[in-house]
């Protein structure tokens, strides 16, 4: 009896562990920058400018809470794209639209350096398999790369 659940909670284990792998978000990419967040926030910024692509918005919760007097590590959200790729993306699947803007985030580390994060483009397009996504997808990698490097060494 004992071998019988002992073989349940194993097949359990497995099953769980494999649901936890499927549910894991696309590839994410982090790159420690040489400076504090807000030089880093503006690093991104303006290396999403320089690399061809359009800061569309930044969003900052900690940005938000310090307006109500609440201290919490800093994060911001800067989201980027431009049009050329929108419109070679909505070529290849109206579906996978809602995918851009994509986003950079950018976090405050307890050493006073910030972290730049990004979801590697080519896995977020990659659950929409139409033609065309996959270059599309491994393209803005380097570019989201090249930007995050940028960004960090700024």
């Amino acid at each position: 009896m004992q071998h019988r659940y002992l073989s349940i909670s194993v097949i359990l284990a497995v099953v769980a562990t494999v649901g936890v792998a499927r549910a894991a978000p696309p590839e994410v990419v982090t790159v420690v920058a040489k400076r504090g967040f807000v030089e880093t926030v503006t690093g991104v910024e303006q290396a999403i400018e320089a690399h061809s692509l359009v800061r569309i918005a930044t969003a900052s919760a900690s940005r938000a809470a310090t307006s109500r007097g609440i201290k919490i590590p800093g994060n911001a959200v800067v989201l980027a794209f431009n049009n050329s790729y929108a419109v070679r993306l909505l070529s290849a699947s109206v579906p996978a639209g809602i995918e851009a803007p994509m986003r950079f985030y950018v976090t405050e580390n307890r050493d006073g350096l910030a972290t730049i994060s990004y979801r590697k483009p080519s896995a977020v397009l990659m659950p929409y398999s139409a033609e065309g996504l996959g270059e599309l997808g491994r393209e803005l990698d380097d570019l989201f790369a090249a930007i995050a490097a940028d960004a960090a060494n700024r």
